[in-house]
């Protein structure tokens, strides 16, 4: 790994890149393919225009957008003139939109056009002055290969909204120059929590970023030749870290909008793709799939994968190598706050059960659970803590948070873990009551704040609870306001959820209480609910 005090931002890599390489493919996105030299120049073409709308070094732009070139597009773009990337996911409805767009004061924001009636609705709300769309239409051929996973709608102009593909087009490449400071400056600010309170900004500096994308090249091998099947959401710091590592080692992307079994299979075979990131579901849906023994597989050399709803077992990896000739492994063990991947499986090195071992320039401890400043033992299960150049800045805005999980360079993950003997990490619970649904963080006072909105609830306490496809549900304890105790069911506040929160957030399960369990001071007690519904379970 290169010196910490050398290296420079991403973005400067792709420039490389492109005049070394000009006319290599970096992006294939459904047969549309953008060399180097167009990614470079269309990244400098929004810098520009950007700049020229008085954004500037510091300005937060928000990305509402799903898989798409325009995503790659306008995440280079922002960072090149100092200006800082806010990745919403694809999938908020108003009021999550709202919170994470006002929390980050950004100034412009860019959807995909059928998602521009919930910035519309949105907005009057928050610190957006520049609203940019563009539509998937823009950056596919007339006849998507494989079949593109959605209904492709007729383009959608807004008057109070900037079409990006005439910025673009009109637009000249003439990036200003900014003066960056690769160790200080935040190009990245992604959400995530605690074990209370509402998702906070994690600051990720352009050094983060460099940092962990070395160390997945390096750990994995990948190169310049490599050609990546990116299919988890590049707006999550996993698939974005995935992105990055093939900007920075001059490789190829096949960007895939969405999972499919057929449109996985069809671009590993057509592209001959050699490195791939899943989710333990996506290869168990390959593996099941009636065509799957047809598809030629030989290219592929590396599937680091993530156990999502699915747990990695020796013997779906044993699957998974029969048919394609290669073996899965676990992919990382990582948080936002250190831009992930802080520790990573080498794949000539796979130990089933484990998250690898800690790339190189990165500490991790385990402390006691009982007395924080003690270091166990291998073997010896506490808090995992960690310290390397991948740790964040702190949270936007909140000093308090900020100063709670990271302490002389060191993250508190208030994850639990322990090393064996060879070294390995092993990740075996949270102490954190975030839940993770469908590979989603979900925040327990997320979900409370929006369903408190509702008109009949009084109060209500969110937890995890096992699900057999998504990994974890969330349910919800309500007490209902009582002019409203006989008149509404909790499946009628489950469809009212549907409909204001995102499909990986809203309750599952609803169950109205007459109170909550609380502390003397009126803190919510989920742990006591948890537990309750784990004895249900062993009553069963």
């Amino acid at each position: 790994m290169c010196s910490l005090n050398s290296g420079k931002p991403l973005h400067e890599y792709l420039r490389s890149h492109a005049k070394v390489s000009p006319n290599k493919q970096a992006v294939i996105f459904y047969g549309r393919t953008l060399t180097y030299e167009d990614l470079d120049e269309l990244s400098d073409r929004f810098a520009h225009y950007l700049h020229s709308q008085g954004i500037r070094k510091g300005d937060k732009v928000a990305l509402f957008l799903p898989n798409c070139p325009q995503y790659i597009i306008c995440h280079f773009g922002i960072q090149k003139i100092g200006a800082i990337v806010g990745p919403c996911n694809p999938m908020f409805k108003e009021w999550e939109l709202e919170y994470e767009v006002n929390d980050l004061e950004a100034k412009a924001i860019v959807t995909l056009d059928q998602l521009y009636p919930v910035v519309e609705k949105a907005k009057p709300n928050t610190t957006l002055q520049l609203v940019i769309t563009t539509s998937y239409i823009d950056f596919l051929p007339e006849k998507p290969i494989p079949e593109f996973p959605e209904v492709l709608q007729e383009k959608k102009y807004y008057p109070d909204a900037t079409d990006l593909s005439n910025i673009l087009r009109t637009w000249s490449a003439d990036c200003p120059n900014v003066g960056l400071d690769i160790d200080e400056d935040v190009c990245l600010i992604v959400y995530t929590s605690g074990s209370t309170g509402l998702p906070k900004g994690a600051m990720l500096t352009y050094r983060n970023a460099l940092y962990k994308s070395q160390g997945v090249a390096e750990t994995r091998g990948f190169h310049s030749d490599d050609v990546a099947l990116s299919i988890m959401p590049i707006c999550h710091i996993a698939g974005m870290l995935f992105m990055n590592v093939s900007f920075y080692t001059g490789g190829t992307i096949v960007l895939l909008n969405r999972f499919t079994p057929e449109a996985a299979m069809d671009v590993i075979e057509r592209h001959r793709v050699t490195v791939a990131q899943t989710v333990v579901p996506m290869n168990v849906a390959i593996i099941n799939h009636p065509h799957a023994a047809q598809v030629d597989f030989s290219s592929l050399r590396v599937n680091s994968c993530t156990s999502f709803g699915i747990q990695l077992t020796e013997e779906i990896s044993n699957q998974w190598k029969a048919l394609t000739g290669i073996g899965l492994f676990e992919s990382a063990y990582g948080l936002s706050e250190t831009h992930t991947g802080d520790s990573l499986m080498a794949p000539e090195a796979i130990k089933f059960g484990t998250t690898g071992k800690p790339i190189p320039g990165t500490k991790i401890k385990i402390l006691s659970l009982n007395e924080p400043r003690q270091e166990l033992p291998i073997g010896e299960e506490g808090e995992i803590v960690v310290k390397s150049p991948g740790v964040f800045k702190g949270y936007l805005n909140k000093p308090e948070a900020t100063a709670k999980t990271l302490r002389d360079g060191w993250v508190y993950t208030g994850d639990i873990g322990k090393f064996d003997e060879d070294g390995y990490l092993y990740f075996l619970g949270r102490i954190k009551e975030m839940i993770k649904c469908s590979g989603y963080s979900v925040f327990p006072e997320d979900v409370e704040l929006l369903l408190n909105k509702h008109q009949a609830v009084s109060e209500s306490a969110v937890i995890g609870i096992p699900d057999p496809i998504r990994g974890e549900a969330v349910k919800a304890f309500v007490v209902l306001h009582p002019d409203y105790e006989n008149s509404i069911t909790p499946e009628e506040l489950i469809l009212w959820s549907k409909e204001k929160m995102a499909a990986y957030k809203y309750p599952r399960h609803i169950e109205f209480r007459e109170t909550l369990p609380k502390t003397g001071t009126g803190k919510l007690l989920r742990r006591v609910l948890a537990d309750e519904e784990k004895a249900k379970v062993k009553i069963k």
